[in-house]
């Protein structure tokens, strides 16, 4: 009979849902067990990790959802990181997401994910963190979603006088021209994020 490793899995669960996090209900789904046996499971890898000094990461409970932070103890580390001149690149994920919201602003979360494919959670995140966009409002509807937009350090970092000189895009597109366009865009972006 195989023996299922519950920790890895939640490990893994944990993970893969960031910054969201999961409820136990949701931990139950996916493990295909009852709730009781998923907070079991939850309650055990959190004690694994405060246990274990040599682990870095421990796990939180926010707003009704469980998921993984760093430990206080890292925090002066983290901050180096943070502060360091080589983390200030951009992901791919980042790139990708701020030429959607320069050329479709304002624009929700949602709407970004949609054309993107992927959560943009993280991405989002960074670049509010370097100030490359902001929220701009609230969309009309159920749950008044937040508006992303370019800021002026977005424009000062492209050398635009406003988001109206940002290049037009293709009537015609095709895969190699937009990749091309796209290689463009990021490889410039990447040198001023340098300078």
């Amino acid at each position: 009979m195989d023996i299922i490793n519950w920790q890895s899995i939640l490990e893994s669960l944990l993970f893969a849902a960031g910054d969201e996090g999961l409820t136990i209900k949701h931990v139950a789904e996916v493990l295909e067990v009852e709730e009781l046996k998923a907070g079991e499971i939850i309650e055990e890898l959190k004690r694994v990790y405060e246990t274990d000094t040599n682990r870095g990461i421990m796990i939180v409970q926010l707003a009704g959802t469980y998921q993984l932070a760093t430990k206080k103890e890292n925090a002066t580390y983290l901050k180096r990181l943070v502060d360091s001149p080589n983390t200030s690149t951009l992901s791919q994920a980042a790139l990708e997401t701020l030429a959607i919201i320069a050329y479709n602003q304002p624009i929700t979360r949602v709407e970004i994910e949609e054309i993107r494919g992927v959560k943009t959670e993280r991405p989002l995140h960074t670049l509010m963190s370097k100030a490359l966009i902001k929220e701009v409002g609230r969309a009309e509807g159920p749950g008044r979603a937040y508006l992303y937009g370019t800021t002026k350090e977005f424009l000062d970092y492209f050398g635009l006088k406003n988001i109206e000189e940002l290049p037009a895009l293709p009537d015609r597109v095709e895969e190699e021209f937009v990749q091309e366009e796209a290689d463009l865009f990021f490889e410039k972006f990447q040198e001023k994020m340098h300078s």
